[in-house]
Protein backbone atom coordinates (compact mmCIF):
# COMPACT_ATOMS: atom_id res chain seq x y z
CA UNK A 1 0.00 0.00 0.00
CA UNK A 2 2.77 2.45 0.97
CA UNK A 3 6.45 2.27 0.20
CA UNK A 4 8.40 1.62 3.39
CA UNK A 5 11.88 1.88 1.94
CA UNK A 6 13.93 3.09 4.89
CA UNK A 7 16.48 4.81 2.66
CA UNK A 8 13.89 6.89 0.82
CA UNK A 9 11.98 7.69 4.01
CA UNK A 10 15.22 8.75 5.67
CA UNK A 11 15.91 11.10 2.76
CA UNK A 12 12.41 12.54 3.09
CA UNK A 13 12.94 13.13 6.81
CA UNK A 14 16.15 15.04 6.17
CA UNK A 15 14.49 17.12 3.45
CA UNK A 16 11.59 18.05 5.74
CA UNK A 17 14.03 19.08 8.44
CA UNK A 18 16.06 21.17 6.01
CA UNK A 19 12.90 22.84 4.69
CA UNK A 20 11.92 23.76 8.26
CA UNK A 21 8.53 22.22 7.58
CA UNK A 22 7.14 22.86 11.06
CA UNK A 23 4.03 24.24 12.72
CA UNK A 24 5.98 27.27 13.87
CA UNK A 25 7.38 27.98 10.41
CA UNK A 26 4.02 27.66 8.66
CA UNK A 27 2.40 29.99 11.17
CA UNK A 28 5.16 32.51 10.40
CA UNK A 29 4.56 32.13 6.66
CA UNK A 30 0.79 32.53 6.55
CA UNK A 31 0.05 34.25 9.86
CA UNK A 32 -2.44 33.71 12.64
CA UNK A 33 -5.56 34.91 10.75
CA UNK A 34 -4.90 32.46 7.90
CA UNK A 35 -4.24 29.70 10.44
CA UNK A 36 -7.62 30.41 12.02
CA UNK A 37 -9.26 30.40 8.58
CA UNK A 38 -7.79 26.97 7.85
CA UNK A 39 -9.39 25.70 11.04
CA UNK A 40 -12.70 26.85 9.52
CA UNK A 41 -11.91 24.90 6.30
CA UNK A 42 -11.06 28.09 4.37
CA UNK A 43 -7.74 28.06 2.48
CA UNK A 44 -7.83 31.31 0.46
CA UNK A 45 -6.04 33.47 3.10
CA UNK A 46 -3.25 30.87 3.42
CA UNK A 47 -2.89 30.56 -0.37
CA UNK A 48 -2.67 34.35 -0.71
CA UNK A 49 -0.10 34.60 2.06
CA UNK A 50 2.11 31.84 0.64
CA UNK A 51 2.00 33.27 -2.87
CA UNK A 52 3.73 36.38 -1.54
CA UNK A 53 6.47 34.55 0.34
CA UNK A 54 9.75 33.64 -1.27
CA UNK A 55 12.97 32.34 0.18
CA UNK A 56 15.13 35.47 0.68
CA UNK A 57 18.30 33.41 0.94
CA UNK A 58 17.78 31.96 -2.53
CA UNK A 59 16.44 35.00 -4.35
CA UNK A 60 12.99 36.40 -5.05
CA UNK A 61 12.16 33.84 -7.72
CA UNK A 62 12.63 30.78 -5.49
CA UNK A 63 9.62 29.75 -3.35
CA UNK A 64 10.17 29.06 0.31
CA UNK A 65 10.49 25.23 0.64
CA UNK A 66 8.08 25.03 3.58
CA UNK A 67 5.56 27.12 1.64
CA UNK A 68 5.86 24.85 -1.42
CA UNK A 69 5.23 21.77 0.72
CA UNK A 70 2.27 23.43 2.45
CA UNK A 71 0.64 24.47 -0.82
CA UNK A 72 0.99 20.95 -2.18
CA UNK A 73 0.34 18.66 0.78
CA UNK A 74 -1.88 20.75 3.09
CA UNK A 75 -3.79 23.04 0.75
CA UNK A 76 -4.01 20.45 -2.05
CA UNK A 77 -2.89 22.65 -4.92
CA UNK A 78 -0.85 21.42 -7.92
CA UNK A 79 2.82 22.34 -7.83
CA UNK A 80 5.46 22.63 -10.56
CA UNK A 81 7.67 19.54 -10.38
CA UNK A 82 10.75 21.75 -10.37
CA UNK A 83 9.57 23.53 -7.20
CA UNK A 84 8.95 20.25 -5.41
CA UNK A 85 12.37 19.00 -6.49
CA UNK A 86 13.89 22.14 -4.98
CA UNK A 87 11.95 21.67 -1.74
CA UNK A 88 12.88 17.95 -1.49
CA UNK A 89 16.37 17.83 -3.06
CA UNK A 90 17.48 14.52 -1.53
CA UNK A 91 14.15 12.72 -2.06
CA UNK A 92 13.65 14.11 -5.55
CA UNK A 93 10.60 13.72 -7.75
CA UNK A 94 11.33 10.04 -8.35
CA UNK A 95 11.52 9.42 -4.61
CA UNK A 96 8.27 11.28 -3.94
CA UNK A 97 6.57 9.23 -6.68
CA UNK A 98 7.98 5.97 -5.34
CA UNK A 99 6.84 6.78 -1.80
CA UNK A 100 3.30 7.38 -3.03
CA UNK A 101 3.27 11.02 -1.99
CA UNK A 102 2.48 12.57 -5.38
CA UNK A 103 1.48 11.84 -8.93
CA UNK A 104 2.89 13.63 -11.96
CA UNK A 105 0.97 15.30 -14.77
CA UNK A 106 3.41 16.78 -17.27
CA UNK A 107 5.37 19.55 -15.58
CA UNK A 108 3.20 19.54 -12.46
CA UNK A 109 2.75 17.24 -9.49
CA UNK A 110 -0.36 16.71 -7.40
CA UNK A 111 -0.45 15.43 -3.81
CA UNK A 112 -1.88 11.97 -3.18
CA UNK A 113 -1.72 12.35 0.59
CA UNK A 114 -1.86 14.99 3.27
CA UNK A 115 1.57 15.54 4.83
CA UNK A 116 1.84 18.10 7.58
CA UNK A 117 3.84 18.98 10.70
CA UNK A 118 2.41 18.32 14.14
CA UNK A 119 3.70 19.61 17.47
CA UNK A 120 2.78 18.74 21.06
CA UNK A 121 3.80 18.91 24.72
CA UNK A 122 3.62 15.90 27.02
CA UNK A 123 5.22 14.90 30.36
CA UNK A 124 8.48 14.21 28.51
CA UNK A 125 8.75 17.64 26.93
CA UNK A 126 8.07 19.35 23.62
CA UNK A 127 7.88 17.17 20.53
CA UNK A 128 7.16 17.43 16.82
CA UNK A 129 6.46 14.97 14.04
CA UNK A 130 5.28 14.85 10.43
CA UNK A 131 2.02 13.00 9.84
CA UNK A 132 0.79 11.46 6.59
CA UNK A 133 -2.93 10.82 6.15
CA UNK A 134 -5.49 10.95 3.35
CA UNK A 135 -6.31 14.28 1.75
CA UNK A 136 -9.16 16.03 3.51
CA UNK A 137 -12.27 17.65 2.16
CA UNK A 138 -10.51 21.02 1.82
CA UNK A 139 -7.97 19.61 -0.62
CA UNK A 140 -10.31 17.16 -2.34
CA UNK A 141 -13.19 19.57 -2.82
CA UNK A 142 -15.67 16.73 -2.33
CA UNK A 143 -16.98 14.25 0.22
CA UNK A 144 -14.52 11.79 1.73
CA UNK A 145 -14.15 8.19 0.57
CA UNK A 146 -15.25 5.36 2.83
CA UNK A 147 -11.67 4.10 3.21
CA UNK A 148 -10.45 7.56 4.22
CA UNK A 149 -7.59 7.56 6.78
CA UNK A 150 -8.03 10.51 9.09
CA UNK A 151 -5.12 12.65 10.21
CA UNK A 152 -4.80 14.34 13.59
CA UNK A 153 -8.32 15.61 14.29
CA UNK A 154 -10.06 16.96 17.34
CA UNK A 155 -10.77 13.53 18.84
CA UNK A 156 -7.12 12.52 18.32
CA UNK A 157 -5.95 15.60 20.20
CA UNK A 158 -8.43 14.92 22.99
CA UNK A 159 -7.25 11.34 23.49
CA UNK A 160 -3.55 12.17 23.33
CA UNK A 161 -4.15 14.88 25.94
CA UNK A 162 -5.95 12.38 28.18
CA UNK A 163 -3.23 9.75 27.82
CA UNK A 164 -1.51 8.88 31.08
CA UNK A 165 2.21 9.06 30.46
CA UNK A 166 3.47 6.82 33.25
CA UNK A 167 6.26 4.54 32.00
CA UNK A 168 5.05 1.03 31.25
CA UNK A 169 6.24 -2.09 29.48
CA UNK A 170 3.48 -2.41 26.88
CA UNK A 171 0.71 -0.39 25.25
CA UNK A 172 -2.05 -1.45 22.87
CA UNK A 173 -3.43 1.18 20.48
CA UNK A 174 -6.76 -0.26 19.36
CA UNK A 175 -7.82 1.16 15.98
CA UNK A 176 -4.65 3.11 15.34
CA UNK A 177 -5.69 4.96 12.16
CA UNK A 178 -2.76 7.09 11.05
CA UNK A 179 -0.84 5.89 14.12
CA UNK A 180 -0.83 9.09 16.16
CA UNK A 181 -1.82 7.49 19.49
CA UNK A 182 0.69 4.67 19.05
CA UNK A 183 3.40 7.26 18.41
CA UNK A 184 2.43 9.16 21.55
CA UNK A 185 2.39 5.90 23.50
CA UNK A 186 5.92 5.11 22.28
CA UNK A 187 7.12 8.03 24.42
CA UNK A 188 6.33 6.13 27.63
CA UNK A 189 6.22 2.44 26.65
CA UNK A 190 8.95 -0.08 25.89
CA UNK A 191 6.80 -1.57 23.12
CA UNK A 192 3.53 -0.67 21.42
CA UNK A 193 1.14 -2.87 19.45
CA UNK A 194 -1.10 -0.95 17.02
CA UNK A 195 -4.09 -2.63 15.40
CA UNK A 196 -6.58 -1.61 12.75
CA UNK A 197 -9.11 -3.27 10.47
CA UNK A 198 -7.86 -1.13 7.57
CA UNK A 199 -4.71 -2.24 5.77
CA UNK A 200 -4.50 1.26 4.27
CA UNK A 201 -4.51 2.82 7.73
CA UNK A 202 -1.82 0.42 8.96
CA UNK A 203 0.30 1.27 5.92
CA UNK A 204 0.11 4.96 6.72
CA UNK A 205 0.72 4.38 10.42
CA UNK A 206 3.84 2.31 9.64
CA UNK A 207 5.03 5.01 7.25
CA UNK A 208 4.55 7.70 9.92
CA UNK A 209 6.49 5.73 12.51
CA UNK A 210 9.39 5.23 10.10
CA UNK A 211 9.31 8.85 8.98
CA UNK A 212 9.69 9.98 12.57
CA UNK A 213 12.32 7.43 13.57
CA UNK A 214 10.09 5.38 15.88
CA UNK A 215 10.94 1.68 15.87
CA UNK A 216 9.10 0.35 18.96
CA UNK A 217 5.65 -0.11 17.34
CA UNK A 218 4.35 -3.40 15.96
CA UNK A 219 1.44 -3.16 13.49
CA UNK A 220 -1.24 -5.86 13.24
CA UNK A 221 -4.23 -6.12 10.93
CA UNK A 222 -7.61 -7.12 12.36
CA UNK A 223 -10.82 -6.08 14.08
CA UNK A 224 -10.78 -4.78 17.65
CA UNK A 225 -9.02 -7.25 20.00
CA UNK A 226 -8.78 -10.12 17.51
CA UNK A 227 -5.12 -9.43 16.58
CA UNK A 228 -4.10 -9.60 20.28
CA UNK A 229 -6.12 -12.61 21.41
CA UNK A 230 -4.74 -13.97 24.68
CA UNK A 231 -2.40 -11.00 25.25
CA UNK A 232 -2.46 -8.46 28.07
CA UNK A 233 -1.11 -4.92 28.18
CA UNK A 234 -0.18 -2.38 30.83
CA UNK A 235 -2.00 0.37 28.97
CA UNK A 236 -4.71 0.34 26.29
CA UNK A 237 -5.62 3.48 24.36
CA UNK A 238 -8.34 3.69 21.75
CA UNK A 239 -10.16 6.25 19.66
CA UNK A 240 -12.45 3.54 18.29
CA UNK A 241 -14.83 3.97 15.35
CA UNK A 242 -17.63 4.85 17.74
CA UNK A 243 -19.84 7.03 15.54
CA UNK A 244 -23.42 5.73 15.47
CA UNK A 245 -24.32 5.19 11.80
CA UNK A 246 -27.57 3.87 10.32
CA UNK A 247 -27.20 0.35 8.99
CA UNK A 248 -29.03 1.41 5.84
CA UNK A 249 -28.12 0.91 2.20
CA UNK A 250 -26.65 4.02 0.67
CA UNK A 251 -25.29 5.50 3.91
CA UNK A 252 -21.46 5.75 3.73
CA UNK A 253 -19.61 3.54 6.21
CA UNK A 254 -16.37 5.41 6.89
CA UNK A 255 -13.78 3.02 8.26
CA UNK A 256 -12.17 5.66 10.47
CA UNK A 257 -15.37 6.30 12.45
CA UNK A 258 -17.86 3.47 11.82
CA UNK A 259 -17.28 0.05 13.33
CA UNK A 260 -20.14 -1.60 11.45
CA UNK A 261 -22.25 -2.35 14.53
CA UNK A 262 -25.72 -1.16 15.48
CA UNK A 263 -25.95 1.89 17.72
CA UNK A 264 -23.38 2.07 20.51
CA UNK A 265 -22.63 -1.68 20.51
CA UNK A 266 -19.00 -1.18 19.52
CA UNK A 267 -18.18 0.96 22.56
CA UNK A 268 -19.98 -1.54 24.78
CA UNK A 269 -17.84 -4.34 23.34
CA UNK A 270 -14.56 -2.47 23.77
CA UNK A 271 -15.39 -1.71 27.41
CA UNK A 272 -16.42 -5.29 28.20
CA UNK A 273 -13.47 -6.93 26.45
CA UNK A 274 -10.82 -4.60 27.85
CA UNK A 275 -10.82 -6.59 31.09
CA UNK A 276 -9.41 -9.62 29.26
CA UNK A 277 -6.46 -7.63 27.89
CA UNK A 278 -5.23 -5.61 30.89
CA UNK A 279 -2.46 -6.65 33.23
CA UNK A 280 -3.13 -6.21 36.98
CA UNK A 281 -3.02 -2.45 37.53
CA UNK A 282 -3.30 -1.87 33.78
CA UNK A 283 -5.32 1.11 32.54
CA UNK A 284 -7.50 1.49 29.44
CA UNK A 285 -8.45 4.92 28.08
CA UNK A 286 -10.91 5.47 25.25
CA UNK A 287 -13.39 7.86 23.74
CA UNK A 288 -16.95 6.82 23.08
CA UNK A 289 -20.63 7.51 22.39
CA UNK A 290 -23.63 6.14 24.26
CA UNK A 291 -27.30 6.42 23.48
CA UNK A 292 -30.19 7.89 25.43
CA UNK A 293 -33.13 5.68 24.56
CA UNK A 294 -35.87 3.45 25.88
CA UNK A 295 -33.10 0.88 26.45
CA UNK A 296 -31.35 3.08 29.03
CA UNK A 297 -30.16 6.56 29.90
CA UNK A 298 -26.67 7.44 28.69
CA UNK A 299 -24.37 6.82 31.64
CA UNK A 300 -26.76 4.19 33.00
CA UNK A 301 -26.10 2.18 29.84
CA UNK A 302 -22.35 2.53 30.37
CA UNK A 303 -22.76 1.38 33.97
CA UNK A 304 -24.57 -1.71 32.72
CA UNK A 305 -21.73 -2.45 30.28
CA UNK A 306 -19.27 -2.30 33.17
CA UNK A 307 -21.23 -4.73 35.35
CA UNK A 308 -19.33 -7.96 35.83
CA UNK A 309 -16.09 -6.76 34.22
CA UNK A 310 -14.30 -6.45 37.56
CA UNK A 311 -12.80 -3.14 36.42
CA UNK A 312 -12.39 0.16 38.19
CA UNK A 313 -14.06 2.86 36.09
CA UNK A 314 -14.19 6.62 35.76
CA UNK A 315 -16.48 7.80 32.95
CA UNK A 316 -16.80 11.49 32.13
CA UNK A 317 -19.61 12.55 29.81
CA UNK A 318 -18.66 15.83 28.12
CA UNK A 319 -21.55 16.46 25.72
CA UNK A 320 -25.06 15.30 24.93
CA UNK A 321 -26.47 15.98 21.44
CA UNK A 322 -30.07 15.49 20.49
CA UNK A 323 -30.67 13.10 17.60
CA UNK A 324 -30.98 15.90 15.06
CA UNK A 325 -27.76 17.66 16.01
CA UNK A 326 -25.86 14.37 16.15
CA UNK A 327 -26.98 13.46 12.63
CA UNK A 328 -26.07 16.89 11.26
CA UNK A 329 -22.60 16.77 12.83
CA UNK A 330 -21.57 13.44 11.36
CA UNK A 331 -23.13 13.89 7.94
CA UNK A 332 -21.21 17.14 7.63
CA UNK A 333 -18.06 15.44 8.98
CA UNK A 334 -18.07 13.13 5.95
CA UNK A 335 -17.93 16.10 3.61
CA UNK A 336 -21.58 16.22 2.52
CA UNK A 337 -22.66 19.83 2.20
CA UNK A 338 -25.74 21.05 4.05
CA UNK A 339 -28.83 22.16 2.14
CA UNK A 340 -28.25 19.66 -0.66
CA UNK A 341 -30.46 16.72 -1.72
CA UNK A 342 -27.76 14.26 -0.60
CA UNK A 343 -27.54 15.85 2.84
CA UNK A 344 -31.33 15.65 3.23
CA UNK A 345 -31.36 12.00 2.12
CA UNK A 346 -28.74 11.07 4.71
CA UNK A 347 -30.47 13.16 7.36
CA UNK A 348 -33.68 11.18 6.80
CA UNK A 349 -31.76 7.91 7.08
CA UNK A 350 -30.21 8.95 10.41
CA UNK A 351 -33.51 10.12 11.89
CA UNK A 352 -35.32 7.01 10.65
CA UNK A 353 -32.74 4.87 12.44
CA UNK A 354 -33.01 6.82 15.68
CA UNK A 355 -36.82 6.77 15.62
CA UNK A 356 -36.92 3.05 14.90
CA UNK A 357 -34.65 2.34 17.86
CA UNK A 358 -36.26 5.07 20.03
CA UNK A 359 -33.00 6.99 20.46
CA UNK A 360 -33.52 10.64 21.35
CA UNK A 361 -29.95 11.75 22.15
CA UNK A 362 -26.32 10.63 22.17
CA UNK A 363 -23.67 11.32 24.80
CA UNK A 364 -19.95 11.67 24.18
CA UNK A 365 -17.14 11.36 26.66
CA UNK A 366 -14.04 9.76 28.10
CA UNK A 367 -13.73 6.31 29.63
CA UNK A 368 -10.91 5.26 31.94
CA UNK A 369 -10.80 1.66 33.15
CA UNK A 370 -8.36 -0.16 35.40
CA UNK A 371 -7.90 -3.77 36.34
CA UNK A 372 -7.35 -3.94 40.12
CA UNK A 373 -4.07 -5.46 41.25
CA UNK A 374 -6.09 -7.61 43.65
CA UNK A 375 -9.55 -7.85 45.12
CA UNK A 376 -12.72 -6.12 44.00
CA UNK A 377 -12.99 -2.81 42.14
CA UNK A 378 -12.76 0.25 44.39
CA UNK A 379 -13.68 2.92 41.87
CA UNK A 380 -16.99 3.48 40.07
CA UNK A 381 -17.46 7.09 39.09
CA UNK A 382 -19.75 8.10 36.21
CA UNK A 383 -20.46 11.82 35.89
CA UNK A 384 -21.41 14.58 33.47
CA UNK A 385 -18.93 17.47 33.25
CA UNK A 386 -19.77 19.90 30.49
CA UNK A 387 -17.91 23.00 31.62
CA UNK A 388 -14.69 24.38 30.20
CA UNK A 389 -11.57 22.33 30.88
CA UNK A 390 -9.51 23.94 33.62
CA UNK A 391 -6.12 24.70 32.08
CA UNK A 392 -6.45 22.87 28.76
CA UNK A 393 -7.43 19.44 27.54
CA UNK A 394 -3.85 18.57 26.58
CA UNK A 395 -2.84 18.42 30.25
CA UNK A 396 -5.53 16.09 31.51
CA UNK A 397 -3.32 12.99 31.41
CA UNK A 398 -1.34 14.16 34.43
CA UNK A 399 -4.59 15.04 36.23
CA UNK A 400 -5.99 11.55 35.59
CA UNK A 401 -2.78 9.89 36.75
CA UNK A 402 -2.84 11.85 39.99
CA UNK A 403 -6.54 11.09 40.42
CA UNK A 404 -5.80 7.35 40.45
CA UNK A 405 -2.94 7.76 42.92
CA UNK A 406 -4.97 9.90 45.33
CA UNK A 407 -8.05 7.68 45.01
CA UNK A 408 -5.98 4.65 45.99
CA UNK A 409 -4.33 6.56 48.85
CA UNK A 410 -7.57 7.70 50.47
CA UNK A 411 -9.39 4.42 49.78
CA UNK A 412 -6.73 2.55 51.75
CA UNK A 413 -7.36 4.74 54.82
CA UNK A 414 -10.18 4.28 57.31
CA UNK A 415 -11.65 7.43 58.79
CA UNK A 416 -9.32 7.42 61.80
CA UNK A 417 -6.28 7.17 59.51
CA UNK A 418 -7.64 9.95 57.30
CA UNK A 419 -8.04 12.15 60.39
CA UNK A 420 -4.40 11.50 61.27
CA UNK A 421 -3.19 12.61 57.83
CA UNK A 422 -2.07 16.07 56.77
CA UNK A 423 -3.33 17.69 53.58
CA UNK A 424 -2.52 20.60 51.29
CA UNK A 425 -4.73 22.78 49.15
CA UNK A 426 -3.88 22.17 45.49
CA UNK A 427 -1.97 25.14 44.03
CA UNK A 428 -4.59 25.81 41.32
CA UNK A 429 -7.51 26.19 43.75
CA UNK A 430 -9.11 29.54 44.55
CA UNK A 431 -11.99 30.41 46.85
CA UNK A 432 -14.85 32.67 45.82
CA UNK A 433 -17.18 34.48 48.22
CA UNK A 434 -20.37 36.30 47.27
CA UNK A 435 -22.14 38.77 49.56
CA UNK A 436 -25.45 40.52 49.53
CA UNK A 437 -24.77 44.27 49.57
CA UNK A 438 -24.02 45.36 53.11
CA UNK A 439 -23.92 41.82 54.53
CA UNK A 440 -21.06 40.77 56.80
CA UNK A 441 -21.27 37.05 56.05
CA UNK A 442 -21.05 35.54 52.55
CA UNK A 443 -24.19 34.07 51.03
CA UNK A 444 -22.28 31.77 48.65
CA UNK A 445 -18.92 30.09 49.15
CA UNK A 446 -17.27 28.07 46.40
CA UNK A 447 -13.95 26.55 45.44
CA UNK A 448 -12.75 26.79 41.85
CA UNK A 449 -10.19 24.54 40.21
CA UNK A 450 -7.90 26.21 37.69
CA UNK A 451 -6.57 22.96 36.21
CA UNK A 452 -8.02 19.49 35.71
CA UNK A 453 -11.68 19.63 34.74
CA UNK A 454 -12.10 23.17 36.04
CA UNK A 455 -14.62 22.08 38.65
CA UNK A 456 -16.49 24.46 40.94
CA UNK A 457 -17.95 23.16 44.21
CA UNK A 458 -20.22 24.89 46.68
CA UNK A 459 -18.97 24.76 50.27
CA UNK A 460 -20.22 25.90 53.65
CA UNK A 461 -18.48 27.61 56.53
CA UNK A 462 -17.22 24.41 58.12
CA UNK A 463 -15.70 22.98 54.95
CA UNK A 464 -14.25 26.37 54.00
CA UNK A 465 -12.53 26.55 57.36
CA UNK A 466 -11.14 23.03 56.97
CA UNK A 467 -9.79 23.67 53.47
CA UNK A 468 -8.29 26.97 54.56
CA UNK A 469 -6.37 25.22 57.36
CA UNK A 470 -4.92 22.47 55.14
CA UNK A 471 -1.34 23.69 55.05
CA UNK A 472 0.43 20.37 55.59
CA UNK A 473 1.00 21.07 59.29
CA UNK A 474 -2.19 20.20 61.19
CA UNK A 475 -3.83 16.79 60.92
CA UNK A 476 -7.36 16.66 59.52
CA UNK A 477 -8.75 15.46 62.87
CA UNK A 478 -7.20 18.35 64.77
CA UNK A 479 -8.63 20.83 62.25
CA UNK A 480 -12.13 19.36 62.58
CA UNK A 481 -11.92 19.48 66.39
CA UNK A 482 -10.88 23.14 66.30
CA UNK A 483 -13.68 24.06 63.88
CA UNK A 484 -16.27 22.26 66.04
CA UNK A 485 -15.14 24.25 69.05
CA UNK A 486 -15.08 27.53 67.11
CA UNK A 487 -18.59 27.01 65.66
CA UNK A 488 -19.92 25.48 68.88
CA UNK A 489 -21.26 22.39 67.13
CA UNK A 490 -21.08 18.66 67.83
CA UNK A 491 -17.60 17.33 67.04
CA UNK A 492 -18.89 13.86 66.12
CA UNK A 493 -21.59 15.26 63.82
CA UNK A 494 -19.15 17.63 62.12
CA UNK A 495 -16.65 14.82 61.69
CA UNK A 496 -19.31 12.60 60.12
CA UNK A 497 -20.30 15.42 57.76
CA UNK A 498 -16.83 16.57 56.71
CA UNK A 499 -14.80 13.39 56.22
CA UNK A 500 -16.74 12.15 53.14
CA UNK A 501 -16.47 15.64 51.64
CA UNK A 502 -12.73 15.67 52.30
CA UNK A 503 -12.43 12.38 50.41
CA UNK A 504 -14.33 13.89 47.49
CA UNK A 505 -12.12 17.00 47.45
CA UNK A 506 -9.08 14.72 47.46
CA UNK A 507 -10.08 12.60 44.48
CA UNK A 508 -11.29 15.60 42.46
CA UNK A 509 -8.01 17.41 43.01
CA UNK A 510 -8.92 20.29 45.33
CA UNK A 511 -6.90 18.79 48.18
CA UNK A 512 -3.81 16.62 48.04
CA UNK A 513 -1.97 14.46 50.57
CA UNK A 514 1.08 16.18 51.98
CA UNK A 515 2.97 12.89 51.71
CA UNK A 516 2.39 12.30 47.96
Amino acid sequence: MFETDGVRIGALRRDLEAARFSVERLTQLWGEPAQAALAREQRVPAVRALSLRRDPAAGDEVPDPAGTLALLFILGLPCPAAELAAALPETGIDGALALGLVERDGENVTALVDLRPYSFVDPYGVGSWWIVSDLGELALGRALGEQHVLGVGGASLTLSGLMIGRRVGSVLDLGTGCGIQAMHASRHAQRVVATDISSRALGMARFNALLNGIDTIEFRLGSLFEPVAGERFDHIVSNPPFVITPRTKGVPEYEYRDGGMVGDALVARVIRESAQHLTPGGVAQLLGNWEYSAEGEGLERVEAWLAGTGLDAWVVEREVHDAQRYAETWIRDGGTRARTPEFDRLYDAWLDDFERRRVRAVGFGYVMLRRPTSGEPSLSRLEHLDGAIGSNESGLGEHLERFLDVHDWQHALDDAELEASTLLVAPDVTEERHYWPGAEDPTVLSLHQGGGFGRTVRIDTGLAALVGACDGELAVGAIIAAIAQLLDVSHSELREELLPRVRELLVTGFLQPAEL
